[in-house]
């Protein structure tokens, strides 16, 4: 359901409505009761988040997560090298000791 703006004529009170788009526009201003309340055209925001319970980081935007993943991505270090390096450095030492025990065993 949208927020209205609206403001009364009569004093000068501006305020906001939380109504269904079906609702009729209200007309008593809340503060001097007077039937003088007009509703406020306004651009709208979209979607607006209000009162406790939002963080800003939960509505980032693309650009933002874009380079944050980047600079986590750069922060890391290269993990195909290494484990492409560790395999083969362990195979090729069991392969050159278990060859030295075989021929030292004949």
């Amino acid at each position: 359901m949208p927020t209205y703006e609206y403001a009364c004529e009569a004093c000068g009170h501006e305020f906001e409505a939380f109504q269904s788009i079906t609702a009729k526009p209200l007309r008593s201003c809340p503060e001097c009761k007077k039937r003088k309340v007009q509703r406020l055209i306004s651009g709208g925001a979209g979607l607006l988040f209000k009162g406790s319970g939002f963080y800003i980081t939960d509505y980032r935007s693309d650009n933002y997560k874009e380079s944050a993943k980047k600079e986590k991505d750069a922060g890391k270090p290269k993990s195909e090298s290494k484990s492409d390096s560790k395999p083969s450095d362990s195979k090729s030492s069991k392969s050159k000791s278990s060859g030295k025990s075989k021929k030292d065993a004949a």
